[in-house]
C-alpha cells in the first residue's frame, strides 16, 4: 500500500528537481570564465611549498558571480611543452564563446630546442616562420617552432573559439644590474607585444608594470617578495603581482574583461593607535581619536569606513598581537588603508611592562630578543620596516595605502610645538617614499595649526589638563578635519574622490 502511494510521489518529484536544476544552470548561464595558461609564475605552491604564482590569487579581484577562473598554468612548462603534452587541447576542449584566455609565458624558453633535459622545452627564438626538427629516442618526430608562432597558435586557435586572447609579457625575474630589474623588453616580452600586435588582441606588458614598481621599491625591498630563487615569488610577491595583471587589465581599451573586476563600495580602513581611536571609540575619560571623526567628511554612500586602531600598540605589536592579520583578512581589492603609529613605538624593546618598542629607524635593522610578554624568542624590527611590511602586504591585496605622520604631542618649546621631523615624522616619510607610497605629514600639518593658535589656545581646547598625547573631542575634531584636507590634496590615490563636496 505504502509502495503505490510513494510512485506518483516520485513522479511528480522528478520534474520538481529537474526545474530546480535548470534554475541553478540559468542562475549562472552568463557566468565567464577567464582560463589562464602559462608557467609557475602563474601557477604554483601545493603542500609544503612557499612558492605562489599571480595565477593562485587573482580570483579575488573578480566578482565570482560573473567570471570564473581556471587556472590551468603548470611550473616548468613552455609554449612548446604546453602544446606538446596536450595542455592546451584540454583548454581549448572547455572554452566556450564569450570566455577569455589570458597568456603568460617566457621563462623557460631560453634554452637551445632539443630532445635533452635542457632543451625539451626550449623554442626557436623570435616571431618567424622557421622550424627545427627534432627526433626523439622512440623514433618520434617534433617540429619546433619559435617563440612567436606557438603565441600566434593560442591566439588564433582561441579566435577561432570565439573566446578573447590576452597576451601578457612575463613577471621579471629578482635581477638588478646597476640599481635597476633586468628587462625582457628585448626579447621575450617584446615578441609577446609583437604577437599581440600582429594579430589585434589586448596585451598586458606585465614586465614593464612590475618592473617599474621593482625599481621604485629597490633590490632589499624586492628580495623579500621571492622565495628561494630570482624567478618564483612567494605569496606576498604573488599577489602584487596578481594586482599588477588587474592594473593591465584595467588599461585594456580593447577588452571588456575589466567589466568583471569586483566594484563593490570600496572601505577605508584606519589602523593606528589610541591617536587615532582611543578606548572603544565612545569618548571614555573624555579623550578620543580623529579617527572616530572622519566619516563625516566622506560620502559614505559610496565609501564605508572601518576604525581598526587600537590603543597602546605599536607598529610592531599591532602586527605581532594578531591585529594586523584580522585587518589583512577583510580588506579587499579597491579598499584603502590609512595607517598612523609612532607613539608607541619608541618603548623599551623587551620591557617586562608591554615590550612594544620597535629599533628606530626606517632601515632594514634587525635585533633577537626574549620577550619577557610572550615567553618567546623574537626577531625585532625597525618602526620603518614593519611599516613597509603592512604597506607591502596591502598593495599586494589591491589595496592602496596612506602612510601618516604621528600626530603631535602637546608639548612645546619656545613657543612651537615639538615636531617628529627628524624621528618617527622623518622616517614615516621616507618609507612611504621608498614604497611609492601615499604620505600624509599629519606631524607637521597639526603642529603648524597648534603654532597659529597658540600654546594657551591649544592646551585649554583640545586636552585635558593630565595628558599630553591624548585629545579630547574638539581635538581629534580638528585633527579629523586637517586628514580629510589632506586626503583632498594628494595626486597619488583617488580617495578624494570619495570626500563630500
Amino acid at each position: 500500500m505504502f509502495r503505490k502511494k510513494s510512485i506518483p510521489i516520485l513522479f511528480l518529484a522528478v520534474p520538481l528537481i529537474f526545474s530546480i536544476f535548470a534554475f541553478i544552470q540559468n542562475e549562472n548561464i552568463n557566468q565567464k570564465t577567464l582560463y589562464l595558461i602559462g608557467d609557475s609564475t602563474v601557477r604554483n605552491g601545493g603542500e609544503g611549498n612557499l612558492q605562489r604564482g599571480w595565477g593562485n590569487f587573482i580570483q579575488e579581484f573578480f566578482d565570482s558571480t560573473k567570471l570564473f577562473v581556471s587556472n590551468q598554468a603548470m611550473a616548468g612548462r613552455s609554449t612548446r611543452t604546453f602544446v606538446k603534452e596536450g595542455r592546451w587541447e584540454k583548454v581549448l576542449n572547455s572554452l566556450q564563446p564569450g570566455d577569455y584566455v589570458i597568456m603568460q609565458f617566457g621563462h623557460n624558453e631560453g634554452s637551445v630546442p632539443d630532445t635533452t633535459r635542457t632543451g625539451y622545452r626550449g623554442v626557436l627564438r623570435g616571431m618567424g616562420e622557421q622550424t627545427k626538427e627534432l627526433t626523439w629516442p622512440d623514433g618520434s618526430k617534433e617540429i619546433v617552432h619559435t617563440y612567436g608562432w606557438y603565441l600566434e597558435k593560442f591566439i588564433k586557435d582561441t579566435k577561432l573559439k570565439g573566446a578573447t586572447p590576452i597576451v601578457a609579457s612575463m613577471i621579471p625575474r629578482n635581477k638588478f644590474t646597476d640599481g635597476e630589474v633586468d628587462r625582457a623588453n628585448q626579447d621575450f616580452g617584446k615578441w609577446a607585444r609583437d604577437a599581440a600586435r600582429r594579430n589585434g588582441v589586448p596585451f598586458i606588458d606585465l614586465n614593464t608594470i612590475i618592473a617599474d614598481q621593482y625599481d621604485t621599491w629597490g633590490p632589499e625591498v624586492v628580495k623579500g617578495l621571492f622565495e628561494k630563487d630570482h624567478t618564483h615569488t612567494n605569496e606576498a610577491g604573488a599577489r602584487i603581482n596578481a594586482w599588477s595583471v588587474t592594473k593591465g587589465i584595467r588599461g585594456l581599451d580593447n577588452s571588456d574583461l575589466k567589466e568583471y573586476l569586483k566594484k563593490d563600495k570600496p572601505t577605508l580602513f584606519l589602523i593606528g593607535d589610541s591617536t587615532v581611536k582611543n578606548g572603544q571609540g565612545d569618548g571614555a575619560g573624555g579623550l578620543w581619536g580623529w579617527g572616530d571623526f572622519l566619516a563625516p567628511y566622506f560620502d559614505l554612500d559610496k565609501i564605508k569606513i572601518q576604525n581598526h586602531a587600537l590603543g597602546g600598540t605599536s607598529s610592531r605589536t599591532f602586527q605581532t598581537y594578531g591585529h594586523w592579520q584580522k585587518v589583512l583578512e577583510k580588506i579587499e581589492p579597491g579598499d584603502y588603508l590609512i595607517m598612523q603609529f609612532g607613539h608607541n613605538d619608541s618603548s623599551p624593546l623587551d620591557d617586562t611592562a608591554r615590550a612594544r618598542g620597535t629599533i628606530k629607524s626606517a632601515g632594514l635593522e634587525a635585533q633577537n630578543i626574549f620577550n619577557p610578554i610572550t615567553k618567546q624568542q623574537e626577531t625585532v624590527y625597525s618602526y620603518g620596516q614593519y611599516l613597509r611590511q603592512m604597506i607591502l602586504a596591502a598593495k599586494a591585496k589591491g589595496v592602496t595605502p596612506i602612510v601618516c605622520s604621528l600626530i603631535p604631542r602637546n608639548i612645546w618649546k619656545d613657543g612651537e610645538v615639538i615636531r617628529a621631523d627628524s624621528d618617527y615624522g622623518l622616517w614615516a616619510r621616507q618609507v612611504a617614499e621608498d614604497t611609492n607610497t601615499a604620505f600624509i605629514d599629519l606631524n607637521s600639518l597639526i603642529a603648524n595649526e597648534y603654532d597659529s593658535l597658540g600654546e594657551n589656545f591649544v592646551k585649554t581646547h583640545y586636552f585635558n589638563d593630565t595628558d599630553h598625547t591624548h585629545t579630547i573631542e574638539n581635538g581629534a575634531e580638528i585633527n579629523a578635519k586637517i586628514v580629510a584636507k589632506a586626503i583632498k590634496n594628494l595626486s597619488e590615490t583617488d580617495l578624494k574622490s570619495f570626500l563630500k563636496d
